[in-house]
C-alpha cells in the first residue's frame, strides 16, 4: 500500500514539475515577444516587384490587390506603364481608364488593402529643356493625379528625366515638377521624384529643385538603390554604372522632404542580409527623420522568384527595425 502511494506522489510531483515548466518556458516566450519593438513604419508591396509575371502575361495586373493581400501585405503601390497593354486596347487613355480604375478599387476594398501611390513612367520628360515638349508632359501626368485621387492613394511618384546640361535640367526641373505639382495640390495628392537616374540621383541638385519649389505636397521618393548618375555610352537605363552618388549621404539629404521610401533590393547573403548595402544604416536614417509612412519593398533580384524575394525583403526590414536606437 505504501509502494502504490509513493508511486502516486511521484507521478503526481512529475506532473507538476512539467506543468510548471511548460508555464516558466511560456512566460519567456511572452517576455521574449513583448521586447520586440513595433516598427515605426508601415510595409507596402511595389508592384514592379512582380513586373516579370505581369510583363509575361502569367499575372493581371488587375489582380495586383489580391496578390498582396496573399503575402500579407496592407499597402500596394501601382505601376503605370504596367497597365500600357491592357490600355492600349481601348480607344483612348480616358475610355481605359474609366474601366480600369474602378475594377483595381474595387479589388483594393475587397482585400483590404491601402492604395498607397502610383508610379508614373513614359509619360513624357517633366525636366527637358523645350517648353512645349515639357508642357506636354506635366498634361500627360496629369490623369495618373486624377486616376490616384480616385482609387484613394496619397501620391504619384515622376521622373525627373530631362536635360543634359545640370543648370539646364535643374531650371526645367523646377517648371515641370513645380507645376505638375500645383495641379497634384488641387486634388490633394502629393507629387514625388524618385532617385532614378540622372541628375535626379544626385540628391543634392534635386533637393535644390524641390526646395524651391517649396510646395508641402511636392517632396520625394528615396530608392535605397538608384543611385547610378551616369551610364556607359550615356545610357538612362541600361549599361554598367560609371558614377553613383554616395548612398548613405543621398537618403539622409533625401528624406527631410520625403513622402515615401521605397526598400529596394537585389540580392541577400546567408544570414538573410541585402550584399551592397546595410538596411539597419539605412532605416536609422529614415527613422531619424522622423518618417513613419509606408516603405514600399521593390526587389529586383534574379537569384530568387519574385514571391522569394518579396519576403526575404519583408524579413530584413523587420529584423533591421529591431535594431535602431
Amino acid at each position: 500500500m505504501n509502494v502504490k502511494l509513493l508511486l502516486t506522489t511521484l507521478i503526481l510531483l512529475a506532473v507538476i514539475s512539467c506543468k510548471n515548466k511548460n508555464k516558466t518556458e511560456n512566460n519567456v516566450d511572452e517576455s521574449v515577444v513583448v521586447t520586440q519593438k513595433e516598427p515605426f513604419f508601415k510595409i507596402s508591396l511595389a508592384q514592379w516587384s512582380l513586373n516579370k509575371a505581369i510583363r509575361s502575361g502569367e499575372m493581371n495586373p488587375l489582380d495586383f490587390a489580391e496578390k498582396a493581400h496573399e503575402m500579407g501585405f496592407e499597402g500596394i503601390e501601382y505601376v503605370s506603364q504596367l497597365y500600357t497593354p491592357l490600355m492600349e486596347t481601348f480607344s483612348d487613355d480616358k475610355t481605359a481608364l474609366d474601366s480600369i480604375l474602378p475594377k483595381l478599387k474595387a479589388k483594393s476594398e475587397e482585400f483590404n488593402v491601402q492604395n498607397v501611390l502610383i508610379m508614373v513612367d513614359a509619360e513624357g520628360d517633366l525636366a527637358v529643356a523645350d517648353d512645349d515638349e515639357r508642357n506636354t508632359a506635366v498634361e500627360n501626368h496629369k490623369k495618373w493625379i486624377d486616376a490616384a485621387a480616385y482609387l484613394g492613394c496619397h501620391a504619384i511618384r515622376v521622373n525627373l528625366i530631362g536635360a543634359p546640361d545640370k543648370e539646364v535640367w535643374k531650371t526645367s526641373a523646377i517648371d515641370g515638377l513645380g507645376k505638375l505639382a500645383e495641379y497634384g495640390a488641387s486634388k490633394n495628392i502629393d507629387v514625388i521624384v524618385e532617385n532614378h537616374g540622372g541628375f535626379s540621383s544626385n540628391a543634392k541638385l534635386l533637393m535644390e529643385v524641390i526646395n524651391t519649389i517649396d510646395k508641402p505636397n511636392c517632396g520625394t521618393l528615396p530608392d535605397f538603390g538608384n543611385f547610378c548618375v551616369k551610364r556607359e555610352n550615356g545610357a538612362q537605363w541600361d549599361g554598367a554604372c560609371v558614377e553613383e552618388y554616395p548612398r548613405y549621404q543621398g537618403i539622409e539629404e533625401m528624406m527631410p522632404k520625403a513622402l515615401a521610401v521605397s526598400a529596394k533590393t537585389y540580392n541577400f547573403d546567408e544570414a538573410g542580409e541585402e550584399t551592397i548595402m546595410d538596411f539597419t544604416k539605412i532605416l536609422q536614417l529614415v527613422k531619424n527623420a522622423g518618417y513613419t509612412g509606408f516603405i514600399g519593398i521593390e526587389y529586383e533580384g534574379e537569384n530568387l522568384t519574385a514571391e522569394e524575394g518579396i519576403i526575404k525583403t519583408k524579413e530584413l526590414l523587420l529584423s533591421a527595425a529591431q535594431n535602431l536606437n
